[in-house]
């Protein structure tokens, strides 16, 4: 069996350990089954993954093409939305002030700690677990295992019961993952060589964090060379971004005559971004179907959807 850390949110931060990398292994390994460790059947069927572990985006089509089963065996997944109510419940008191300021200082180094270059080789790395084992020991320490943690221990106690004699990748939150290595040691990362997807989804995640300090002209060729629909939208973004709006329209309209269904999240960004070029151009009227269309999905972001509703009721001006 091996262990993979799934980053949430941040695998876009990550070049050498981004969605593509985490799939890459998986071909390699070609387990029969991935379990996700960090995921009940409920919470899978509800799509409430969409938000906090997008790397399910690229791993559900990946195994759905290749006949590869995937198992949620985290049955109180319920349970990691405690967390949340504690930090809520915390803040109604003013007397409770110095633990939010704890927990403040907790998500500050954890944060600093996966700012850091992160890869398969580091993320396996004793110096990387102790470092991240420390920072949670100390927490548990002073706020308990319950729910502060969500019911961390808990529930992977009941994941490790669920995995006994199974074969398989199992996929997990990185906190999870640390715990569940005390039950299934690994002998270090599993083999892994970067691949060209990886290149391309590092290039399309700096695209979507795009900075002033990133060479635009240069980034807007090496997207027209991969010239996905996502690479696409993402090119039309930076010229937005520059001013140039009605050349992001004319590449909008080819995105438009593609498939851009995945990744997932790709829909709603690119109805929501079109409503509003639209706008700009004054087709007033197309603007409002994409807003329309927006809503119309079964799942959006809900940046697309505050963009959509936004729209809707007052045209976008730059």
């Amino acid at each position: 069996m091996i262990l993979l850390p799934s980053l949430g949110p941040l695998h876009i931060l990550h070049p050498r350990y981004n969605a593509a990398t985490v799939l890459a292994i998986l071909e390699a390994a070609n387990p029969p089954v991935v379990y996700l460790a960090s995921h009940s059947e409920a919470s899978l069927a509800e799509g409430t993954w969409r938000e906090e572990d997008p790397l399910l985006f690229h791993l559900l089509p990946w195994a759905e093409a290749r006949g590869v089963p995937v198992v949620p065996v985290d049955r109180e997944a319920h349970l990691k939305g405690e967390a949340e109510a504690f930090r809520e419940a915390l803040a109604q008191y003013p007397a409770a002030r110095p633990h939010l300021e704890r927990l403040a200082a907790f998500d500050r180094d954890l944060s600093a700690l996966l700012q850091r270059p992160l890869t398969p080789e580091r993320l396996y790395a004793p110096e990387f677990l102790g470092e991240l084992g420390a920072l949670y020991e100390g927490f548990v320490r002073t706020f308990g295992e319950g729910p502060a943690t969500g019911f961390r221990a808990r529930r992977v106690a009941g994941v490790v019961e669920a995995l006994k004699g199974r074969e398989g990748a199992v996929v997990a939150d990185l906190l999870d993952f640390l715990l569940l290595l005390e039950a299934f040691p690994q002998e270090g990362p599993p083999p892994h060589r970067p691949t060209e997807a990886e290149r391309v989804r590092a290039l399309l995640d700096r695209a979507w964090l795009l900075k002033e300090e990133d060479d635009w002209g240069a980034l807007v060729e090496q997207l027209f060379a991969i010239g996905s629909p996502e690479a696409l939208y993402l090119a039309a973004q930076v010229y937005l971004a520059s001013g140039q709006w009605e050349d992001a329209l004319a590449l909008m309209e080819e995105v438009f005559r593609m498939d851009f269904q995945h990744p997932g999240y790709l829909p709603g960004y690119v109805l929501a971004r079109m409503g509003q070029l639209l706008d700009l151009a004054g087709e007033r009227e197309r603007a409002l179907r994409a807003y329309r269309g927006v809503l119309a999905l079964s799942w959006a972001p809900e940046e697309a959807r505050a963009v959509a509703l936004a729209g809707l009721k007052t045209p976008f001006r730059l």
